[in-house]
């Protein structure tokens, strides 16, 4: 597999206060298997769908017992150095300076100007995903912000995103491709659909067969539905928390409904 063109999204993982109890969930749900977690790197264990890397989780680092259990995104970058250095010009903060992981690669931790924590990976032995696109492996992601002025502004000048905007009324989406591939989403949080003490934040969508069936699932496992489930010209979807408060989406991206929206 080749190191993914600079920008694209490229790896996900989270960190959880019961691990077991979210290899059990997300196991149940996508089909998961799990290799042997790295004691080295906190029990950190990756997550496999037909033998193929598609995702990491990890218990939680002391001193985190209050932080609520999230995903994380890893934006690919062939330069984490030159990445950390565009964050902070950009007015975002950098939570962790660039940090070699083994002969992984090496990772950086942010938040862009708005709060929004995402990563990014420049790869070495570990390209990032394995399998995207197929039941129980990534599919997509929305960055959801609060102040997308400084979203917009920021995330550009980090990444070379090429940004078009969803011609919808009422609907603030914007659209970012890397070449002319779409790697990600920005969508405006709205008082309405979000509470106030909703941090802006990253949805990873992953893909499964069957929204409804996954939905039910998420409910049997102690999880919940917060929206959906709907269906989109990209697919049938709905958005969900699992039994530890993390929040992402399920998608069927063969059930479509409606006519793609013009980008502008």
């Amino acid at each position: 597999m080749a190191v993914r063109p600079e920008g694209t999204p490229c790896w996900a993982d989270a960190m959880f206060p019961d691990l077991e109890a979210a290899k059990r969930f997300y196991g149940e749900l996508l089909g998961w298997t799990y290799g042997e977690s790295a004691v080295e790197y906190g029990d950190y264990t990756q997550a496999y769908v037909d033998g193929k890397a598609v995702a990491a989780i990890s218990p939680q680092m002391p001193g985190m017992e209050n932080v609520p259990a999230s995903w994380n995104l890893y934006f690919a970058t062939p330069d984490a150095d030159a990445t950390a250095v565009k964050i902070r010009e950009n007015g975002g903060t950098l939570m962790t300076d660039p940090m070699t992981v083994g002969d992984f690669g090496t990772m950086v931790t942010a938040q862009d100007p708005g709060g929004m924590y995402f990563s990014a990976w420049q790869a070495a032995a570990h390209e990032g995903f394995e399998k995207t696109g197929e039941p129980g492996a990534y599919a997509w992601v929305d960055l959801l912000s609060r102040d997308v002025e400084k979203t917009d502004a920021f995330f550009p000048a980090v990444f070379p995103f090429r940004v078009r905007r969803m011609d919808v009324d009422d609907i603030d989406f914007r659209l970012w491709s890397v070449g002319d591939e779409p790697v990600a989403g920005r969508m405006r949080m709205t008082e309405g659909d979000f509470p106030d003490e909703v941090p802006p934040f990253i949805n990873v969508y992953f893909s499964v067969a069957q929204v409804d069936d996954a939905l039910a699932t998420v409910g049997k496992l102690g999880g919940r539905t917060v929206f959906g489930p709907t269906d989109s010209p990209f697919g049938r979807f709905a958005t969900v928390l699992d039994q530890q408060g993390a929040v992402f989406s399920v998608i069927d991206l063969e059930t479509r409904e409606g006519d793609v929206p013009p980008f502008i």
